[in-house]
């Protein structure tokens, strides 16, 4: 009885550590940058607002396509607390997905004060490790 508790045990504990691996998100190539080109912080704009997403030290590629150092941009929109970087990020309309590689987005938003911000996901939607996010901007739509 005891060998095969001991067993037990030794498979719970090496599932255990796989899935602490498999969760703790894909590594990020030292240097990765992400950022936001256009709009600028701080700029006052008429809408439709076009915001164009910059990446250094690394390609973007679909969501899904298991290709080193590549990801796929997700853009949250008036997100005061970001979401869990250990999850693959929520898909609702301040948390949008681009997992078909795109690399810019033009969006209808209300007049007024909004905050951008830019985190890569991996081919499953889970921020690297660390996470690669841009800085937030604030723009104004008049």
């Amino acid at each position: 009885m005891i060998p095969n508790m001991q067993k037990v045990v030794t498979g719970l504990f090496l599932l255990f550590i796989n899935l602490s691996v498999a969760f703790a998100g894909t590594p990020a190539p030292e240097g990765a940058h992400l950022y936001i080109i256009s709009p600028k912080n701080g700029e006052s704009l008429s809408g439709p607002v076009t915001v164009m997403f910059g990446l250094k030290g690394m390609g973007v590629a679909p969501a899904g396509i298991d290709k080193a150092k590549t990801g796929h941009h997700h853009l949250l929109i008036n997100v005061d607390k970001m979401p869990a970087m250990d999850k693959p990020l929520p898909s609702d309309d301040q948390h949008r997905h681009f997992g078909g590689g795109q690399t810019e987005v033009t969006l209808e938003l209300p007049k007024g004060e909004h905050s951008l911000q830019l985190v890569l996901g991996d081919m499953n939607h889970i921020p690297f490790n660390p996470p690669v996010i841009s800085e937030k901007i604030m723009i104004t739509v008049k």
